[in-house]
């Protein structure tokens, strides 16, 4: 099983996340690196996993502030290398939002570095989003979002969101309230997602404290799962791309 940093930004930093409380994230204190600028925090977390992408939460989007236009054009820059994704979730609504947001974060399509949009469902207002992106080669990344163990979702999208037929080919489940909690991943919710998955590729998030919890992760079918908190307090030792998780599956 692949183990996906995770990057939080906020106002210019690198920010802790702990079960969505967005409003009272604070920059990042890390074994990893000794500050909180993003491109570092970023090389620190791709150097520790050996991962071949980086999820790219940029809250000041998703909570209609300042958008992170500079720190991710940066981030191509300073990732620039072969083959390498950014996962990004900005809180895209639709398709136009998308590419707009797009294309005011600069060269990056002149690095070597790939942005993948990452459609959240706490987000997204228009399922021809993910059929527009995928036909115009974005490769977009479904985010099932949940709280509670209920799926955050808009009430007109809500009952086809449930349904695998609007899922792209990468669905990421992810339980906010897990997230920098230190409780443990939600593999309940996770295991009844990937079962109607079919071929899709399943992403846990949220939740990961130690190794025990990855080798859980694995056995409950997932191909990767996004993680920070344990990274940066260095509870998960080295990672590396293939993890003693990936054995337990076996």
């Amino acid at each position: 099983m692949q183990v996906i940093p995770v990057l939080d930004l906020l106002d210019g930093h690198a920010v802790r996340a702990i079960r969505g409380d967005r409003a009272n994230y604070r920059p990042i204190q890390s074994t990893l690196c000794a500050t909180s600028e993003p491109v570092a925090v970023a090389r620190a977390l791709t150097a520790a996993t050996a991962a071949p992408a980086l999820y790219v939460a940029d809250l000041g989007a998703i909570m209609a502030r300042d958008a992170a236009f500079l720190t991710l054009t940066a981030l191509g820059t300073g990732l620039n290398r072969a083959p390498f994704e950014i996962w990004l979730d900005a809180g895209f609504a639709d398709f136009p939002s998308m590419l707009a947001h797009l294309s005011r974060i600069g060269h990056i399509g002149d690095t070597a570095t790939r942005i993948v949009p990452v459609f959240g469902s706490e987000s997204l207002r228009s399922l021809d989003a993910l059929r527009e992106a995928e036909a115009a080669g974005y490769a977009p990344i479904l985010s099932l979002d949940h709280r509670g163990r209920q799926l955050i979702a808009a009430p007109e999208i809500a009952h086809a969101l449930r349904s695998p037929e609007s899922w792209p080919s990468r669905v990421i489940v992810m339980t906010l309230d897990q997230v920098g909690a230190d409780a443990g991943p939600d593999l309940d919710t996770f295991s009844q997602i990937h079962a109607q998955a079919g071929q899709r590729m399943t992403i846990g998030a949220g939740g990961i404290r130690h190794r025990d919890d990855l080798d859980a992760a694995a056995r409950s079918g997932a191909h990767a799962w996004l993680v920070a908190s344990a990274l940066h307090d260095g509870r998960l030792g080295t990672a590396t791309t293939k993890t003693a998780a990936a054995k337990s599956a076996a």
